[in-house]
């Protein structure tokens, strides 16, 4: 069975102070060495939060770092109420009720970024396959296997290419009636990177965000080194797929552990395929995407693993200079873009995938 995998972050806080010179010196001097490592002491601040169905932490250092994490949690929250498909007053309800509508900045950007990866990919990551999530009950988990006639019928409201977007007048219509959407494969990579803005904002140099398991990082650690990002490997074990060490860039994994459930003895996750309307079955049980765009990151992670390993591969030949992967097959073979391997550790042999 797949369980939740989950991405935890290692974070060393190196606190920089002025050394003594190995002799015992006057009260004076002591005390001047204090205040000397109070004024070198990196500033940290952190805060959990419960936003988009999971557990968040943001964590930042510098002089404005508690600034900036309070302004960075009021931003996912507000997100969180601008995207939810099932908040009342969210604006993409708002849009599924209307058949479309005007869009705010946020929700603009995210459907134009949401098509070009719909399109780049041919199809596997598509925000419309949102009334066959429904039907199978992953967004109220009142889960049950639809009847083919009735997945037959829904497919006819995926069609993609039926959003009409208009990115001068910020706008959105669907051509078919009773065509929904729902952006949650590519929210949180988008709100990962708006936290980063925020930073930068904020003057601050070093921090991650890590949201329910995506994870990006801003700059190097405290200490110089490399953020090191550990992949809990998805059965019962505790075990790690490995760890990435890695700076300014976001870290995303899906798989079928997120949300499933079981029945007659069949586990149905929540990755839909939107061709044939059931979930992905691809020969894949986890993927992990490493780029600076955590935007596309989070879309792409959904489309490798609809695609399957040899599609996913030869996707990233195309488009090596953009993302880098870390693939886990369904017979436990783990396979590494090459971009990655010389950062990537692990205690499983790994393949390494070459251009």
């Amino acid at each position: 069975m797949k369980i939740k995998n989950i991405m935890i972050v290692f974070m060393a806080i190196s606190l920089l102070l002025t050394g003594c010179n190995g002799t015992a010196k006057a009260q004076a001097d002591t005390q001047a060495e204090d205040t000397d490592a109070e004024a070198n002491e990196v500033k940290e601040a952190s805060r959990e939060i419960f936003a988009m169905d999971t557990y968040m932490t943001l964590t930042a250092y510098g002089d404005n770092a508690e600034q900036a994490v309070e302004e960075a949690a009021s931003e996912i929250e507000r997100l969180d109420a601008l995207l939810s498909t099932g908040d009342e007053n969210s604006e993409i309800l708002a849009i599924n009720e209307n058949g479309g509508g005007e869009l705010s900045a946020d929700t603009a950007v995210l459907i134009e970024r949401s098509i070009e990866i719909y399109e780049k990919t041919q199809g596997a990551f598509n925000i419309a396959v949102y009334p066959i999530m429904e039907a199978w009950g992953f967004t109220t988990q009142e889960y049950k296997v639809p009847s083919e006639q009735t997945l037959q019928e829904l497919l006819k409201l995926t069609d993609a290419s039926k959003i009409n977007y208009d990115d001068e007048a910020h706008t959105v219509s669907f051509e078919q009636e009773g065509m929904k959407i729902d952006l949650g494969g590519i929210a949180k990579g988008y709100t990962s990177n708006r936290v980063m803005d925020i930073f930068r904002e904020w003057d601050i140099d070093s921090g991650m965000v890590n949201l329910g398991g995506n994870v990006q990082v801003l700059g190097e650690k405290t200490d110089g080194t490399q953020w090191r990002v550990a992949i809990q490997s998805p059965d019962d074990s505790g075990d790690y797929l490995g760890v990435l060490s890695t700076q300014d860039k976001a870290v995303i994994t899906s798989g079928g552990y997120e949300r499933y459930f079981e029945e007659d003895g069949v586990i149905y996750h929540h990755i839909i395929d939107p061709v044939t309307g059931y979930p992905a079955e691809n020969g894949l049980t986890s993927v992990t995407i490493v780029s600076a765009d955590g935007t596309m990151a989070d879309g792409l992670s959904t489309s490798l693993f609809v695609m399957g390993k040899e599609q996913a591969i030869a996707f990233w030949r195309e488009n090596s200079d953009e993302f880098d992967t870390i693939l886990l097959a369904d017979d436990g073979s783990l396979y590494v873009t090459e971009g990655i391997a010389d950062r990537f550790t692990s205690d499983i042999d790994f393949q390494i995938i070459e251009k």
